[in-house]
């Protein structure tokens, strides 16, 4: 049985979207924007299942020649094969998204020989937290391109959040309408196309 990231037990029927990232930081503008996003999902009518960047911080780099994995490492891979959507969001350090996220995602090497390979047929939402506007754009369209080799659907909209201002409070309010605006879209389209595919059994 999963639950969302509120605790609260969801029908089973309702397509999951697994949010991904952060930074080793709790609390983190890259966390708060994640669940943002995710709440949005939730609005649209999805279950949804959060993996931040102290959760990924106990993983340990990615190894194609271990096959070992821990219990950190299982997780995040059951949960991205059984999920209809993800959402991933990335701090933007010197052009790229940060190791923390992409070791992630290489894991997701292991989803290689499922009949969904990698991230087939399922809408991705990006967001990138950056301290400046040409990382945020760097960055984003490297996270867009990862999508794409994993084959999943990099939603139209992609959140790019320029964090030299203070975009949250100590609670994980967002303070700017239009940035909460933009995590908003970014979760609602996730939500769109996974129910849009589960319910249609494939687009």
């Amino acid at each position: 049985m999963l639950t969302s990231k509120g605790g609260h037990v969801l029908a089973a029927t309702k397509p999951l979207v697994v949010g991904i990232g952060g930074s080793t930081r709790k609390g983190s503008t890259g966390e708060f924007a994640l669940l943002a996003a995710l709440e949005a999902a939730e609005r649209g009518g999805a279950r949804t299942l959060v993996f931040p960047g102290t959760f990924l911080a106990r993983m340990p780099i990615y190894s194609p020649e271990h096959i070992e994995r821990n219990q950190e490492q299982r997780e995040l891979v059951e949960a991205v094969r059984q999920a209809d959507g993800l959402i991933l969001a990335s701090p933007g350090y010197h052009g790229g998204i940060s190791g923390l996220v992409k070791n992630a995602l290489d894991l997701l090497e292991d989803l290689r020989d499922d009949r969904r390979r990698y991230l087939e047929g399922r809408a991705v939402g990006c967001i990138i937290t950056a301290g400046g506007w040409q990382t945020v754009g760097s960055a984003l369209t490297s996270l867009r391109s990862i999508v794409h080799a994993l084959r999943g659907w990099p939603t139209p909209f992609g959140a790019g959040l320029n964090i030299t201002e203070k975009l949250f409070d100590s609670n994980g309010n967002c303070m700017d309408p239009a940035v909460a605006n933009q995590l908003a879209m970014v979760g609602r389209q996730v939500a769109e196309f996974a129910r849009r595919w589960t319910g249609n059994g494939g687009i």
